[in-house]
């Protein structure tokens, strides 16, 4: 069914949404996914995980491609056309071993003599970009394989194998559309050992994913002068609950609470965006190409992804339920002060949020400083 024959309005955004949340779990189990606009279909399944017996089917159908982003294509020196994403043709001796390998930076070292490989010079087609955009989602690595295929053999698939299908405007405004969907599911008085007055806020998106969360020190009134100080904190299992010394979010997160209890009160959000974006999977891929000598954007985009794949119209969402327009942002981060100025929350005053670096993160901040302008 096409986006035009769905009813309108609510139902509609909903339905969108619970697609998309559908494919997430599809891709993720390495299963199929139909990819539709105008010009076709395009049939894809995640690159990371790919079976032998799946990439059989994707030949019986025609010709797949492995579609990589600009950043992978880049570090394989897959000669370009300048398009993004970057189509790879899946030659006959290529197994499923040696697909999944070339997503994945972390086989890189084991395998040096790969290709060379030379793109295809024809223009993606808006299914292979949707396709990238849903491995994302999903937190997988971002390199899928896919191929067009033709109304008779989506019919074929979605009866025999109930493929799913759907619009690839839908995967791709995805993400807006589940932090337009944020609602407060429930909250609680949680006395925490750095400031005991403070409670704990729920935001659901409307997708079923994973919720967002609101620590709220004390009681900052909307409106009030001078405006609430507030942290935008991306959750860092590693760093967050073990105290891990590669990175400064610990200490980040329990000094910021320490301060808003200091300064009163305060709202320090808890994104569900570990790893800047790509889910702690890719994190700690991201990590051991960090011990192999790159820095932290490099592993970033070694992996395939940007530097900071993190999005802001969440946090602004969860302001605006919390009814704060204006805010003082608790931050070293430029990007932050741009995030949520771009979806309408005014940011009055950056408000520093520096630590002292140990051994084992000071090239890591360093690197925040010199490539990401970080403020330290």
């Amino acid at each position: 069914m096409s986006e035009q024959e769905l009813p309108n309005g609510a139902a509609n955004a909903q339905r969108m949404l619970v697609a998309v949340d559908r494919a997430v779990a599809e891709f993720r189990r390495g299963r199929p996914v139909g990819f539709q606009d105008a010009g076709g279909t395009v049939l894809a399944v995640a690159a990371e995980g790919l079976s032998a017996a799946m990439l059989d089917r994707l030949r019986g159908l025609g010709a797949p491609r492995l579609v990589l982003t600009r950043e992978r294509a880049a570090v394989l020196r897959v000669r370009t056309a300048g398009t993004d994403p970057v189509l790879v043709p899946v030659g006959p001796d290529m197994t499923a071993d040696d697909i999944a390998g070339l997503a994945d930076a972390t086989q890189d070292l084991a395998r040096p003599l790969r290709g060379p490989y030379t793109a295809l010079r024809e223009a993606p087609p808006s299914g292979s970009h949707a396709a990238i955009v849903l491995a994302k989602l999903a937190q997988l690595l971002p390199g899928v394989v896919g191929l067009a295929i033709g109304p008779r053999e989506l019919a074929q698939m979605q009866a025999s194998d109930d493929v799913l299908a759907l619009p690839t405007t839908w995967v791709e405004t995805h993400a807006d559309r589940a932090a337009a969907s944020l609602t407060i599911v429930t909250q609680a008085r949680v006395p925490l050992a750095d400031a005991e007055d403070t409670r704990i806020l729920v935001f659901r998106p409307g997708d079923g994913g994973i919720e967002h969360l609101a620590i709220i020190v004390g009681d900052p009134q909307p409106g009030a002068l001078p405006a609430a100080l507030v942290r935008l904190h991306s959750e860092c299992f590693t760093g967050d609950l073990l105290g891990s010394l590669r990175c400064d979010c610990g200490e980040q997160l329990r000094g910021a609470i320490q301060i808003m209890r200091s300064a009163g009160s305060g709202i320090l959000l808890y994104l569900a965006q570990e790893g800047r974006g790509i889910g702690l999977v890719n994190k700690l891929r991201a990590y051991r190409l960090q011990d192999q000598g790159f820095d932290t954007v490099e592993a970033n985009e070694r992996l395939g992804f940007g530097a900071d794949e993190r999005l802001f119209r969440p946090a602004a969402e969860m302001l605006r339920l919390l009814g704060h327009q204006q805010v003082r942002l608790l931050t070293n981060n430029p990007g932050k002060v741009a995030g949520l100025q771009d979806f309408g929350i005014e940011v009055v005053e950056r408000v520093g949020h520096a630590f002292p670096a140990n051994v084992h993160n000071e090239a890591y901040l360093e690197t925040k400083k010199r490539k990401s302008g970080h403020f330290l």
